[in-house]
């Protein structure tokens, strides 16, 4: 509600116009009974309560706040309604009085009182040819208009305040300009982007900030544009920004544009940084209670700690970059971007240029612009050389190069650029082996490996199998909205003597491909992926010797069925004809060892 205390300076100048063109004393209060202006003894009441703030008292201004209606008191001093006669904080000598609520809307916001203390005062009050109660209830309106008039300037105010913080807190520079295209406002991070002051910004046309811009265009069509890469040379600088224009219309008039743009290399960053987090890997996220997995999360956490460069190894599939990434969140550079670069996937003519960047004009084929290489778009976080043992040997000396000085130059460049990463390699090769093959350099080996960490195949943490089955099982079920409950014994059987060759990869694999496959509730050995199924059923015959010998007879049977099923398409007849049993015979065992 609009409070008379916004608007004290002039209510106090209606409160002292009233007495000099009336005659009279003027009280002025507000709907809490706090006096907000007056004249004579009222003037030296400023602040305080009237009627001792009660609202629900039975004098004259707490009845006319409830009522709404002006009351005019002709004998004040004998009306025991009027006021607390002689109590603390009150007036004595007041004979009349005309009041009248200060109304705005639906809501009373205040009250003037015009009173007579002598009987000249008295008798301007109840002079019925000037209609004193007409003219205060005018007086009453004229202060709700103005009462009216600071709020909706509060608003405004209110309004800028919070477009203001929102233009701060946006981490893009904005420009907001007006219909001739003059900067009107900006925020400081459009400042910076620029090297300069939002002062020395407003009111520039934005031809003099972004010479040739295509915004201007968005004046006569009316429609803006996203993410476009635009440069501009100011003052012999250049700046390369992604800039984003949307119109402010008015029916169908363009009034004004508004500009946000962030720096390229900055965007660069944050499209790597939000590539790499998506899955924001933490040791927690590392599957496995055995103790070859715990030893190898505990150190992870350890090495996280420091600035060293670590060297992974394990075998395909054993989840190396998970280690990575797990030592990359775990560390202080947590805020700062993880970048993946995979040696072996990148041809060998690229990787360089992918690594370090390189100058416009570099080679054939180079942007004009030139580009930040991955040691840049990682400053201040981690650098991940994945399948470090594939990297050519011309490459190896810049980067053992990088690991000693932090400092390299771009293709075609000739200036150093400083970098602050750290690097962690990850190998599944011998590379002591390379090394007296002559295809590993034995010097960055030794900086790799400051720091190594060994991930244990699948195969000797077998305890872990179930546990990350469950896992895949529930992720796929939620990728894929299917609600299957569980494995079969056989096909846990089967998992579990498996080798995996494929690690972790694998069985995750092979977990997907059973959720797509399953018709019912249950994963069973139909589901499973064939090469796992001929591999593993082999060693699993093997593996069950300790069971009853009809039971590893009818898993053998079980075996053989499915696979003839599975070769045959499921044509039992033909997988009768080929087994040498009976149409009657073969269906009785597929009941009775359950093949689906």
């Amino acid at each position: 509600m609009t409070n008379l205390k916004n608007i004290s300076t002039s209510v106090q100048q209606v409160a002292e116009a009233l007495s000099i063109v009336l005659g009279v004393e003027v009280e002025i209060v507000d709907n809490k009974l706090n006096i907000i202006g007056g004249t004579g003894v009222y003037s030296d009441r400023i602040g305080q309560k009237e009627e001792r703030g009660n609202l629900e008292g039975d004098y004259l201004y707490a009845r006319v706040l409830r009522t709404g209606e002006t009351q005019f008191v002709a004998d004040a001093i004998h009306a025991k309604d009027y006021d607390e006669k002689g109590a603390e904080g009150t007036v004595s000598g007041e004979c009349a009085e005309i009041c009248t609520p200060i109304i705005l809307g639906e809501d009373i916001i205040g009250i003037i009182g015009l009173v007579a203390f002598t009987e000249e005062q008295n008798r301007i009050l109840a002079d019925t040819n000037r209609n004193m109660t007409g003219f205060v209830e005018k007086m009453a309106d004229l202060l709700a208009a103005k009462a009216e008039q600071q709020q909706a300037l509060e608003s405004v105010e209110i309004s800028r305040d919070e477009m203001s913080m929102v233009l701060e807190t946006a981490h893009e520079g904005i420009f907001a300009l007006n219909q001739n295209g003059y900067v009107k406002h900006c925020n400081n991070i459009a400042a910076e982007l620029f090297g300069t002051t939002k002062k020395d910004i407003a009111g520039r046309h934005i031809n003099q900030l972004m010479p040739g811009s295509p915004a201007l265009t968005v004046f006569e069509s009316g429609k803006g544009y996203t993410e476009n890469e635009e440069i501009f040379i100011v003052n012999g600088r250049q700046y390369h920004f992604i800039v984003t224009v949307k119109p402010v219309m008015s029916g169908e008039e363009t009034e004004g544009l508004v500009i946000s743009f962030r720096d390229i290399e900055e965007a660069q960053k944050l499209v790597y940084s939000f590539s790499n987090r998506t899955v924001k890997n933490t040791v927690d996220d590392i599957i496995g209670t055995s103790k070859s997995i715990m030893a190898a999360k505990r150190n992870t956490l350890k090495f996280a700690k420091g600035n060293s460069t670590v060297l992974i190894t394990g075998e395909s599939g054993t989840g190396k970059e998970m280690f990575a990434k797990a030592i990359h969140y775990a560390s202080s550079r947590a805020g700062k971007p993880f970048v993946t670069v995979n040696c072996g996937a990148i041809p060998e003519n690229l990787l360089e240029s992918e690594l370090f960047g390189y100058e416009k004009g570099a080679f054939t084929g180079a942007s004009e612009r030139g580009k930040a290489g991955k040691f840049e778009q990682a400053d201040g976080g981690t650098i991940f050389l994945d399948e470090i043992g594939d990297m050519p040997l011309q490459l190896q000396v810049k980067i053992l190069h990088i690991l000693q000085s932090m400092r390299f130059e771009r293709v075609g460049g000739t200036g150093e650029v400083f970098v602050d990463v750290r690097v962690i390699a990850a190998t599944n090769r011998d590379l002591e082996k390379l090394i007296n093959e002559g295809k590993f350099r034995e010097d960055l080996y030794y900086r790799l490996s400051v720091i190594p960490l060994n991930i244990p195949p699948l195969r000797e943490r077998r305890e872990d199998i179930r546990m990350l089955m469950g896992h895949f099982l529930k992720k796929y079920n939620a990728y894929m909205n299917r609600k299957i409950d569980s494995f079969s014994d056989e096909v846990e059987e089967l998992f579990m003597s498996y080798d995996w060759p494929g690690n972790v990869r694998e069985l995750e694999n092979a977990v997907e491909y059973g959720t797509n496959m399953a018709f019912g509730n249950e994963i069973g050995l139909d589901e499973v992926p064939s090469r796992i199924f001929r591999s593993g059923s082999r060693s699993a015959k093997y593996s069950n010797l300790d069971m009853p010998l009809a039971d590893q007879v009818k898993l053998f049977e079980k075996e053989i069925i499915t696979e003839k099923l599975k070769q045959t398409g499921g044509v039992k007849d033909a997988v009768a004809r080929e087994l040498g049993l009976s149409r009657a015979t073969l269906y009785r065992k597929l009941a009775e060892l359950d093949i689906k």
